[in-house]
Parts: structure tokens; C-alpha cells; sequence
């Protein structure tokens, strides 16, 4: 009888750490529908400033992406806020040498909205230089240069940490390059700030600022980690590809 009970409290224990392990385990059976598994940009616009520009936005959070008469002359751009998209054009021209500097304009949810975007006769250093977005007033960009054999994957997730303290974390991947950028804002505020560069390994994300630790995993669409920061405060992210 006495075996018979311990028997029991053992198969317990370990159905209950079984189940414990499940709901643990972050779910990584999200995929992105939309998200283009090969590059859109052209090798003709490698070191040009037309070609395919994209990124993430913090402020709510969200993705843009900029189209510079990469395959033809259409010029334009798409802004994703909160599960809101929209589609903005430029009026100005790509001339061949030079920097592309132009105001995309749209509607989001009704209300007009205008970026402007502005990149080097290279194809270097793209940024947003104002944007005016009624409900995002403080939204910021990060934007990187796709080229035909680098696709950028742009991730939208949170942190949180021991601290106590969340916000938002949102991420860009060009895994052909083994490197990755992200960028965080906390809960309640209105600045965004890096949240680390590094590097790709074994689809691990590396940060060279927390001593080469592996702050994250990719498994597939997903992004999912844990790790001690260096002040020793437990920092959890997760994310989940847009773009």
C-alpha cells in the first residue's frame, strides 16, 4: 500500500511539472500571413536611394514601409499603427544621383497624415525628419535599407522587467546579415530610446551590451526571451513579426 501511495505522489509531481513546463512555455505558433519571405528590393538599387526602405514605429507601435520607384516610378509609402494601415504618396520625383528628400501624405482612420522621408544619393542613412500623425504625436522611426539580398523583418512586441517597469519593444531583423536593431519606450512616456544592437547567432539575438548574452530567440515569427540585465533586474520580451 505504502508503494502504492508513493507511486502516486510521484506520477502527481510529475504531471504537475509536466503542465507547469506547458504553460511556461511561450507559444510560438504565431505566423505572419502578409510578411514577404524574400527580399522586394531590386540588386539595380543597391547603393541608390531608390529602392525599399522599412521599419518599426513606437508611438502607439506599428511599421512603415517606403517604395522609391523600386520597380517602375511609383513612389510611396505604408504606415501601420495599431492594426491600422494606410497608404500615403509623394508627389516629388526620383532623380538618378541624388538624395530623395519628399512629404508622403494619406489618411489614417480619416484624419490626414504626413511624413517626410529622407535618404541619401546611396541609399544611406533613411530617416523620418517630421511626421504629423493626429493620436501620434511622439512617434518615432527606425528605418533600415533593404537591399536584394538583405530582407528585413520587423518584429512588434513588449518588455517588461523585475524593476517593475513595461513598454513597448519593437525589433528589426536582417538575418542575412546576422544583425539586429531594437528600440523600446516605457509605459507612459513619450521618448523612445535604443534597446540594444547586436548580433544573430544560431537564431539567438546577442547583445553585446549585456556581455554577449542571448536576450531572445526567433523561432520562426516569433521572438521570446528572458535574461538578467546588468543592474541584475530580470528583463522578458516577446514579439511577433508585422512586416
Amino acid at each position: 500500500m505504502k508503494k502504492l501511495k508513493f507511486l502516486a505522489i510521484v506520477l502527481a509531481i510529475t504531471f504537475f511539472s509536466a503542465c507547469k513546463k506547458d504553460e511556461d512555455a511561450p507559444d510560438n505558433s504565431y505566423t505572419c500571413a502578409t510578411c514577404k519571405t524574400t527580399p522586394d528590393a531590386l540588386a539595380a538599387n543597391n547603393s541608390s536611394s531608390k529602392g525599399v526602405y522599412k521599419g518599426v514605429v513606437i508611438g502607439s507601435t506599428g511599421t512603415i514601409s517606403f517604395d522609391i520607384a523600386n520597380n517602375g516610378t511609383a513612389i510611396t509609402a505604408t504606415l501601420t499603427l495599431d492594426g491600422v494601415t494606410a497608404t500615403l504618396t509623394s508627389t516629388v520625383a526620383w532623380v538618378s544621383g541624388q538624395p530623395y528628400v519628399a512629404a508622403f501624405t494619406g489618411t489614417l482612420s480619416g484624419q490626414a497624415v504626413s511624413i517626410t522621408f529622407s535618404v541619401s544619393a546611396t541609399g544611406g542613412t533613411p530617416v523620418v525628419t517630421t511626421s504629423n500623425i493626429p493620436g501620434h504625436t511622439s512617434a518615432s522611426f527606425n528605418i533600415i535599407k533593404e537591399t536584394s539580398g538583405g530582407l528585413v523583418e520587423c518584429f512588434e512586441g513588449t518588455y517588461s522587467t523585475t524593476l517593475p517597469e513595461t513598454g513597448t519593444f519593437n525589433i528589426i531583423l536582417v538575418r542575412s546579415l546576422s544583425t539586429w536593431l531594437g528600440v523600446a519606450r516605457k509605459t507612459g512616456t513619450t521618448t523612445s530610446g535604443s534597446a540594444g544592437t547586436g548580433s544573430i547567432s544560431n537564431n539567438n539575438l546577442v547583445d553585446p551590451s549585456q556581455n554577449n548574452k542571448t536576450i531572445a530567440t526567433i523561432t520562426g515569427d516569433n521572438i521570446n526571451g528572458s535574461f538578467a540585465d546588468n543592474n541584475g533586474k530580470t528583463v522578458t520580451l516577446t514579439g511577433k513579426r508585422t512586416l
